[in-house]
């Protein structure tokens, strides 16, 4: 059983980029503060890049192997039905992407959890819409504008048929059982708005970006929900 924790605190401090403390590993591992505490002497006693001290939290070291993700079968199938939606109702990139994600998670695992987790009875399935279809002809180019700050004109068509030009910066997206919803900050409006992805007719750029700013940004808009 120890071992297994270990494992399991390896996986809880992986790709963290700020120290988690003690008594939070303790809460998701369901042990004691002190319990802890002795399990990092450990695994710092055994060379796991293990830094922090009682009181400060840890964290690993940048750029040290790793060893392989031990997932519980929650986990497995949690990461596998997530590819395999993303898969099914993605853009053909992401869609790829989601499938090569998946494959890279299942290197990670120990040999004998690589064949379990590609044989999980998990599947996701889409149906094509005119919906589904209009949104994935725009999902490339909007994931590229999120990422790299575009400032974006773009012809829209809302539920009621009137037809309006935008001028926008792209913040984030939401997959919806039925649609694809963006979210952006609209420069006419000077407030969040939200367009359904399968209604954009025409969506331009002329390689303006924007910064980031207070009040304006996707996580100022969830606060908003």
């Amino acid at each position: 059983m120890r071992s297994l924790r270990l494992f399991a605190l390896l996986d809880h401090l992986r790709g963290r980029s700020i120290p988690i403390s003690a008594e939070t590993l303790a809460d998701m591992l369901g042990v004691s503060v002190r319990t802890i505490y002795r399990d990092m002497v450990t695994l710092q006693a055994m060379g796991a890049p293990v830094r922090g001290e009682p009181g400060v939290g840890y964290q690993l070291e940048q750029g040290y192997f790793l060893p392989p993700l031990h997932l519980d079968a929650d986990e497995m199938e949690a990461v596998m039905l997530g590819m395999r939606l993303i898969a099914a109702r993605g853009d053909e990139p992401l869609a790829a992407a989601a499938r090569r994600a998946s494959a890279k998670f299942a290197a990670s695992m120990a040999p004998s959890r690589q064949e379990a987790y590609a044989n999980l009875p998990m599947r996701a399935a889409s149906r094509a819409t005119s919906e589904s279809d209009g949104a994935k002809a725009h999902l490339p180019l909007l994931r590229d504008a999120i990422r790299r700050r575009l400032i974006l004109r773009i012809a829209y068509t809302d539920l009621a048929g009137k037809q309006s030009e935008r001028i926008i910066r792209p913040l984030g997206l939401t997959l919806f059982d039925s649609a694809w919803l963006l979210t952006g900050w609209c420069e006419a409006r000077d407030a969040f708005r939200n367009f359904r992805v399968d209604r954009i007719g025409t969506i331009d750029s002329d390689g303006a970006a924007f910064r980031h700013e207070n009040g304006r940004r996707f996580a100022d808009y969830l606060k908003t929900l």
